[in-house]
Protein backbone atom coordinates (compact mmCIF):
# COMPACT_ATOMS: atom_id res chain seq x y z
CA UNK A 1 0.00 0.00 0.00
CA UNK A 2 1.37 3.37 -0.99
CA UNK A 3 -0.18 6.23 0.73
CA UNK A 4 0.77 9.71 1.23
CA UNK A 5 -1.91 11.13 3.40
CA UNK A 6 -4.15 9.24 5.43
CA UNK A 7 -7.34 9.91 7.40
CA UNK A 8 -7.29 8.36 11.00
CA UNK A 9 -11.13 7.34 12.64
CA UNK A 10 -10.90 6.49 16.41
CA UNK A 11 -14.20 5.62 17.85
CA UNK A 12 -14.26 7.43 21.71
CA UNK A 13 -14.08 3.62 23.19
CA UNK A 14 -11.04 3.59 21.39
CA UNK A 15 -9.72 6.03 23.72
CA UNK A 16 -11.56 4.49 27.12
CA UNK A 17 -9.32 1.36 27.34
CA UNK A 18 -10.98 -1.35 30.44
CA UNK A 19 -13.36 1.40 31.82
CA UNK A 20 -17.00 1.85 31.45
CA UNK A 21 -16.60 5.53 30.52
CA UNK A 22 -14.50 8.55 29.70
CA UNK A 23 -10.72 8.27 28.86
CA UNK A 24 -8.24 6.09 29.89
CA UNK A 25 -4.47 7.86 29.76
CA UNK A 26 -2.49 4.83 29.29
CA UNK A 27 -4.77 3.70 26.42
CA UNK A 28 -4.90 7.42 24.97
CA UNK A 29 -0.55 7.54 25.29
CA UNK A 30 -0.53 3.98 23.49
CA UNK A 31 -2.80 5.44 20.66
CA UNK A 32 -0.48 8.33 20.27
CA UNK A 33 2.42 5.86 20.31
CA UNK A 34 0.81 3.88 17.64
CA UNK A 35 0.08 7.48 15.42
CA UNK A 36 3.71 8.85 15.79
CA UNK A 37 5.34 5.53 14.85
CA UNK A 38 2.89 5.62 11.57
CA UNK A 39 3.98 8.88 10.84
CA UNK A 40 7.64 7.79 10.99
CA UNK A 41 6.55 6.10 7.80
CA UNK A 42 6.46 9.71 6.14
CA UNK A 43 2.47 9.69 5.82
CA UNK A 44 0.94 12.64 6.22
CA UNK A 45 -2.04 11.85 8.97
CA UNK A 46 -5.29 13.81 10.09
CA UNK A 47 -7.63 12.49 12.33
CA UNK A 48 -11.81 12.36 13.58
CA UNK A 49 -12.77 11.00 16.93
CA UNK A 50 -16.16 9.66 17.73
CA UNK A 51 -17.54 10.73 21.45
CA UNK A 52 -19.11 7.35 22.43
CA UNK A 53 -17.01 7.19 25.38
CA UNK A 54 -18.39 10.40 26.45
CA UNK A 55 -21.88 10.95 25.00
CA UNK A 56 -23.85 9.70 21.99
CA UNK A 57 -26.23 12.13 20.42
CA UNK A 58 -28.29 9.45 19.04
CA UNK A 59 -28.84 7.88 22.99
CA UNK A 60 -29.71 11.32 24.11
CA UNK A 61 -32.41 11.30 21.66
CA UNK A 62 -33.80 8.18 22.36
CA UNK A 63 -34.43 9.18 26.02
CA UNK A 64 -36.46 12.12 24.90
CA UNK A 65 -33.50 14.76 24.64
CA UNK A 66 -34.04 16.89 21.26
CA UNK A 67 -32.15 15.01 18.47
CA UNK A 68 -30.12 18.39 17.85
CA UNK A 69 -29.57 19.19 21.19
CA UNK A 70 -28.07 15.91 21.39
CA UNK A 71 -25.89 16.03 18.76
CA UNK A 72 -24.29 19.47 19.61
CA UNK A 73 -23.62 17.44 22.41
CA UNK A 74 -21.43 15.21 21.75
CA UNK A 75 -19.97 17.40 19.32
CA UNK A 76 -18.25 19.14 21.90
CA UNK A 77 -18.03 15.97 23.39
CA UNK A 78 -15.71 14.39 20.75
CA UNK A 79 -13.31 18.04 21.79
CA UNK A 80 -12.83 16.23 24.69
CA UNK A 81 -11.09 13.27 23.23
CA UNK A 82 -9.57 15.57 20.95
CA UNK A 83 -7.87 18.00 23.33
CA UNK A 84 -6.53 14.38 24.94
CA UNK A 85 -4.71 13.19 22.31
CA UNK A 86 -3.03 16.10 21.08
CA UNK A 87 -1.87 16.69 24.27
CA UNK A 88 -0.68 13.01 24.87
CA UNK A 89 1.05 13.35 21.35
CA UNK A 90 2.54 16.49 22.28
CA UNK A 91 4.02 14.64 24.68
CA UNK A 92 6.03 12.58 22.64
CA UNK A 93 7.18 15.12 20.46
CA UNK A 94 4.55 15.14 17.49
CA UNK A 95 3.15 18.55 16.37
CA UNK A 96 -0.78 18.58 16.83
CA UNK A 97 -3.30 21.07 15.52
CA UNK A 98 -6.69 20.64 16.86
CA UNK A 99 -9.53 22.35 14.53
CA UNK A 100 -13.21 22.59 15.75
CA UNK A 101 -16.21 22.97 13.25
CA UNK A 102 -18.19 24.74 16.52
CA UNK A 103 -15.54 27.72 16.90
CA UNK A 104 -13.86 27.18 20.00
CA UNK A 105 -10.98 29.90 19.72
CA UNK A 106 -9.84 29.39 23.35
CA UNK A 107 -8.75 25.70 22.69
CA UNK A 108 -8.59 25.26 19.05
CA UNK A 109 -8.66 26.52 15.70
CA UNK A 110 -11.78 27.37 13.55
CA UNK A 111 -12.12 24.94 10.50
CA UNK A 112 -10.21 26.10 7.64
CA UNK A 113 -9.42 23.90 5.03
CA UNK A 114 -6.69 25.57 3.26
CA UNK A 115 -5.17 26.27 7.42
CA UNK A 116 -5.78 22.64 7.51
CA UNK A 117 -4.07 21.32 4.96
CA UNK A 118 -0.68 23.67 5.04
CA UNK A 119 -0.63 21.82 8.73
CA UNK A 120 -0.50 19.10 6.95
CA UNK A 121 2.32 19.73 4.71
CA UNK A 122 4.38 21.08 7.41
CA UNK A 123 4.31 17.52 8.98
CA UNK A 124 1.86 18.43 11.42
CA UNK A 125 -1.08 15.74 12.70
CA UNK A 126 -4.74 17.50 12.32
CA UNK A 127 -7.10 16.00 14.87
CA UNK A 128 -10.81 17.49 13.51
CA UNK A 129 -13.37 17.89 16.22
CA UNK A 130 -17.13 18.51 16.71
CA UNK A 131 -17.47 16.01 13.49
CA UNK A 132 -19.15 18.23 10.22
CA UNK A 133 -20.45 21.09 12.75
CA UNK A 134 -23.93 19.79 11.89
CA UNK A 135 -26.62 17.79 13.98
CA UNK A 136 -28.01 14.17 11.97
CA UNK A 137 -24.47 13.67 11.01
CA UNK A 138 -22.42 11.42 12.48
CA UNK A 139 -18.36 11.14 12.81
CA UNK A 140 -18.05 8.50 10.71
CA UNK A 141 -19.68 10.97 7.64
CA UNK A 142 -17.29 13.77 9.12
CA UNK A 143 -14.03 11.47 8.84
CA UNK A 144 -15.76 10.81 5.28
CA UNK A 145 -16.04 14.33 4.40
CA UNK A 146 -12.95 15.39 5.75
CA UNK A 147 -10.44 12.90 3.84
CA UNK A 148 -12.63 13.99 0.77
CA UNK A 149 -11.71 17.56 1.72
CA UNK A 150 -8.42 16.77 2.55
CA UNK A 151 -7.43 14.83 -0.37
CA UNK A 152 -6.96 11.36 1.77
CA UNK A 153 -5.23 8.80 -0.47
CA UNK A 154 -7.33 6.42 2.50
CA UNK A 155 -9.36 6.26 5.16
CA UNK A 156 -8.79 4.26 7.73
CA UNK A 157 -11.19 3.27 10.44
CA UNK A 158 -9.89 1.81 13.99
CA UNK A 159 -12.22 -0.64 15.79
CA UNK A 160 -12.60 -3.04 18.61
CA UNK A 161 -12.09 -6.11 15.95
CA UNK A 162 -9.63 -6.59 13.08
CA UNK A 163 -11.81 -6.21 10.19
CA UNK A 164 -15.56 -6.21 8.82
CA UNK A 165 -17.47 -9.53 9.50
CA UNK A 166 -20.60 -10.86 8.37
CA UNK A 167 -21.80 -10.71 11.93
CA UNK A 168 -20.90 -9.60 15.44
CA UNK A 169 -17.56 -11.41 16.25
CA UNK A 170 -18.47 -11.49 19.76
CA UNK A 171 -21.76 -12.82 19.54
CA UNK A 172 -21.56 -15.25 16.89
CA UNK A 173 -18.56 -17.62 16.38
CA UNK A 174 -19.60 -18.68 13.06
CA UNK A 175 -18.97 -15.21 12.08
CA UNK A 176 -16.37 -14.77 9.21
CA UNK A 177 -13.97 -11.59 8.36
CA UNK A 178 -13.89 -10.63 4.73
CA UNK A 179 -10.88 -9.48 3.25
CA UNK A 180 -11.90 -7.26 0.77
CA UNK A 181 -15.07 -5.60 -0.21
CA UNK A 182 -16.55 -3.05 -2.34
CA UNK A 183 -18.41 0.23 -1.62
CA UNK A 184 -21.51 -1.06 -2.50
CA UNK A 185 -21.07 -4.54 -1.21
CA UNK A 186 -21.17 -2.96 2.50
CA UNK A 187 -24.10 -1.04 1.46
CA UNK A 188 -25.64 -3.81 -0.04
CA UNK A 189 -25.34 -6.35 2.72
CA UNK A 190 -26.37 -3.25 5.04
CA UNK A 191 -23.03 -4.14 7.52
CA UNK A 192 -23.01 -1.66 9.90
CA UNK A 193 -19.08 -0.93 10.24
CA UNK A 194 -20.00 2.45 9.26
CA UNK A 195 -23.20 4.44 8.39
CA UNK A 196 -24.83 4.61 4.84
CA UNK A 197 -23.77 8.64 4.55
CA UNK A 198 -20.30 7.83 5.41
CA UNK A 199 -19.33 4.88 2.83
CA UNK A 200 -21.18 6.43 -0.02
CA UNK A 201 -19.52 10.17 -0.06
CA UNK A 202 -16.27 7.75 0.56
CA UNK A 203 -17.38 5.92 -2.75
CA UNK A 204 -18.28 9.14 -4.53
CA UNK A 205 -15.08 10.00 -4.06
CA UNK A 206 -12.90 7.09 -4.66
CA UNK A 207 -11.30 6.81 -1.18
CA UNK A 208 -10.59 3.35 0.15
CA UNK A 209 -11.99 2.51 3.56
CA UNK A 210 -9.69 0.42 5.59
CA UNK A 211 -10.63 -1.27 9.12
CA UNK A 212 -8.41 -2.51 11.28
CA UNK A 213 -8.25 -2.85 15.30
CA UNK A 214 -6.48 -0.17 16.63
CA UNK A 215 -6.65 -2.29 20.22
CA UNK A 216 -3.56 -3.96 18.77
CA UNK A 217 -0.15 -2.32 20.22
CA UNK A 218 1.65 -1.23 16.35
CA UNK A 219 -1.22 -2.05 14.17
CA UNK A 220 -1.85 1.15 12.20
CA UNK A 221 1.74 1.09 11.06
CA UNK A 222 1.30 -2.59 10.07
CA UNK A 223 -1.70 -1.90 7.96
CA UNK A 224 -0.26 1.21 5.92
CA UNK A 225 2.48 -1.10 5.02
CA UNK A 226 0.12 -3.67 3.88
CA UNK A 227 0.74 -6.43 6.71
CA UNK A 228 -1.50 -7.39 9.63
CA UNK A 229 -5.27 -7.97 9.85
CA UNK A 230 -7.84 -5.54 8.03
CA UNK A 231 -10.70 -5.27 5.48
CA UNK A 232 -10.02 -2.84 2.87
CA UNK A 233 -13.58 -1.63 1.10
CA UNK A 234 -12.76 -0.17 -2.66
CA UNK A 235 -14.49 0.00 -5.62
CA UNK A 236 -12.26 -2.71 -7.25
CA UNK A 237 -13.68 -5.95 -7.23
CA UNK A 238 -11.73 -9.54 -7.01
CA UNK A 239 -11.51 -9.81 -10.30
CA UNK A 240 -10.23 -6.64 -11.42
CA UNK A 241 -7.33 -7.39 -8.30
CA UNK A 242 -6.11 -10.85 -10.37
CA UNK A 243 -6.16 -9.37 -13.68
CA UNK A 244 -3.88 -6.44 -12.04
CA UNK A 245 -1.68 -8.99 -10.58
CA UNK A 246 -1.37 -11.18 -13.86
CA UNK A 247 -0.56 -7.81 -15.62
CA UNK A 248 1.91 -6.85 -13.08
CA UNK A 249 3.55 -10.70 -12.99
CA UNK A 250 3.73 -10.68 -16.82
Amino acid sequence: MHYKRVLLKLSGEALMGDSDYGLDPTTVKRVAEDIKEAKKLGIEICIVIGAGNIFRGVAGAAEGMDRSTADYMGMLATVINCLALQNALEQIGVDTRVQSAIPMSTVSEPYIRRKAIRHIEKGRVVIFAAGTGNPFFTTDTAAALRASEMSCDALLKGTKVNGIYSADPEKDSNATRYKHLTHLEVLARDLKVMDAAAVSLARDNNIPVIVFSVHEKGSFAKVLQGTGEFTIVDDIDENQKNEQKEVKNG
